[in-house]
């Protein structure tokens, strides 16, 4: 497993509490998937949609090493990503 691919199975496998398990992932497709909800294994995440794709899909699973981008659709205060690591502030919230 690369360092990128480890990256992203510690961050899904270690999600803080204070975010809410929702967003839009995007793929190595250049594909936007939102979804409400997640579930890891050791070489996957399983991705939970509110609504079906086009071809009427509800779940997505997912190797991590497809994972490109992660978008955080919710109000996260600085304090929740500080404490994941992330160092500097974020603007006013």
């Amino acid at each position: 497993m690369s360092n990128l691919e480890s990256a992203w199975k510690t961050l899904f496998a270690e999600w803080s509490p204070e975010i809410p398990r929702r967003g839009v992932i995007i793929n190595s497709l250049n594909e936007q998937i939102p979804f409400n909800g997640f579930m890891t294994s050791e070489h996957f995440v399983l991705f939970s949609r509110s609504s079906p794709d086009a071809m009427g899909a509800r779940m997505v699973l997912m190797p991590y090493d497809s994972l490109v981008t992660l978008k955080i659709t919710d109000v996260v205060k600085s304090k929740t990503f500080q404490s994941a690591g992330f160092q500097g502030e974020l603007g006013r919230q």
